[in-house]
């Protein structure tokens, strides 16, 4: 049952969870009703998820068919981290040069405070962190078209990135990353 957080997101990071694990696999329909049971809610909460996770490029929406999981290759999934990649160098470059004292200081002390997260293996608050972490560089950017591309990509990515801090010593190699960000 979903608690936490709004209902249509958790449900989008649970269902995205899902197709990123290969749990819902490639061509596997999403039932409406059977997601609204399981998640104890409505169809309308269901419909708006799958929007969002069609918009992610996570799910079909075939008109009187409904919805199925997406194929997602590794070469669109290479694209969009590449693109991922550069949009967040632009940022970072922008913040370098743009970012104010206080946006700065907030930076680097929100850093210091991660690396107790990193010691102690917390992946679910890491992710928190990390997602803060990266709003202020693009908001440190002082570019609003860029600051909206980079959130939109990274909304897309958001799955296949939780999975990442899954991997043995990711977490640590995220916050040298920043660290290298950070004292630029």
């Amino acid at each position: 049952m979903v608690r936490s957080g709004t209902t249509v997101d958790q449900m989008v990071r649970a269902i995205a969870d899902r197709i990123v694990t290969g749990y819902l696999r490639p061509g596997e329909r999403l039932d409406e009703v059977s997601l609204a049971a399981r998640f104890e809610v409505s169809r309308t909460p269901v419909r708006e998820a799958l929007g969002h996770l069609s918009a992610m490029g996570l799910v079909e929406r075939r008109p009187n068919r409904g919805a199925i999981v997406a194929v997602v290759t590794q070469e669109h999934l290479a694209s969009m981290f590449e693109s991922m990649a550069e949009l967040e160098a632009i940022c970072a470059r922008f913040s370098a040069e743009r970012m104010t004292g206080g946006e700065r200081r907030a930076l680097e002390m929100e850093h210091q405070a991660s690396a107790r997260l990193v010691q102690l293996g917390a992946e679910e608050d890491y992710e928190y962190f990390n997602t803060e972490f990266h709003s202020r560089l693009y908001r440190g950017a002082h570019n609003a078209h860029i600051q909206d591309l980079t959130v939109t990509t990274r909304s897309r990515l958001a799955p296949f990135r939780r999975a990442q801090f899954m991997l043995p010593g990711r977490l640590a190699k995220s916050w040298q990353e920043h660290d290298l960000i950070v004292t630029a």
